[in-house]
């Protein structure tokens, strides 16, 4: 598969005070027709992240047609998991609710961070309130250190939550070790980590797995994710029963361009079906240069 870059499609430039730079982790929720509205991270001048929004046409997406004023979900209360940002991982929606995965940044002082996954509910998507004050997926013995981006599919009564974990971690960003691993619910609110590992570090310079993209269809399961070894990339992954993956990152179809807002990294993909499979993702910069969609060919 290879993927055609349709170009840049927003980069936050200070356009409210909650909104003064980066836009990161997209995710498209179809409305209607053509039309998408895009979920994104918004950092504040303290740096902390909270849930935005723009509306795009598929067929124009550079034309933004509506923009979210306020944010949708800010950071926590002081001394909760949640309390130094907000940032997306998945929505599912349900017959009459939606339902936002998310990391809750908790900033350490051994460590840079110890974050776990919380969830927040919508009934129309444009407003979030918490699902509880607690994460819905937290630190335990099979994940002590630290969580991140969560991917969540409902399919034959059973929920399935693909994340990301630190095997490793220290008081540096590059200490950690950070791969992904799946986690089972009932009901999408009570989750059990199941301790399987999924994409494992299995190159020298690897050091993390982030936010995968799962679509399962006829054929079996399919992830695209960030790696990172010097800087991100966006892999690729294979599996038939969404437990045992195998790594195909060659065919993942997608590099950093020759120059310009993703020449530098590329991350953070979501890959949607909209008659072709659509790809969202972030350049350079963890989001600091925004996002922009590709079409697979």
């Amino acid at each position: 598969m290879k993927w055609r870059k349709l170009g840049r499609i927003f980069c936050a430039e200070e356009h409210f005070p909650w909104m003064r730079s980066h836009a990161a982790n997209p995710i498209a929720a179809h409305l209607y027709g053509d039309r998408y509205r895009v979920y994104f991270n918004a950092r504040d001048e303290a740096n902390r992240s909270s849930v935005a929004f723009v509306e795009i046409d598929i067929n124009d997406p550079q034309t933004i047609l509506a923009i979210s004023e306020r944010p949708l979900l800010t950071p926590g209360e002081i001394g909760t998991f949640d309390d130094s940002g907000v940032s997306l991982g998945w929505i599912v929606r349900e017959a009459n609710a939606w339902l936002l995965y998310y990391v809750g940044w908790n900033l350490g002082v051994t460590v840079p961070w110890r974050n776990t996954i919380g969830l927040a509910v919508s009934d129309n998507g444009l407003s979030f309130s918490r699902f509880s004050r607690a994460p819905v997926l937290d630190r335990s013995e099979v994940d002590p250190f630290s969580l991140s981006y969560p991917c969540v599919l409902r399919a034959a009564g059973e929920w399935t939550m693909w994340y990301g974990s630190n095997t490793k971690t220290g008081p540096r960003e590059s200490d950690m070790e950070h791969v992904i691993k799946r986690a089972v619910s009932p009901d999408g609110r009570r989750w059990t980590p199941t301790g399987e590992i999924c994409i494992a570090l299995e190159r020298e310079g690897e050091s993390a797995f982030a936010r995968p993209s799962v679509l399962r269809d006829g054929n079996g399961y399919r992830m695209w994710y960030s790696f990172r070894g010097e800087r991100y990339r966006i892999g690729y992954a294979e599996s038939k029963d969404g437990r045992k993956w195998a790594r195909r990152d060659q065919a993942a179809g997608i590099e950093p361009s020759a120059e310009g807002w993703d020449s530098e990294s590329i991350e953070y993909p979501y890959v949607f079906e909209h008659g072709k499979l659509f790809m969202l993702y972030c350049g350079n910069g963890y989001g600091r240069t925004g996002f922009g969609l590709a079409v697979a060919e």
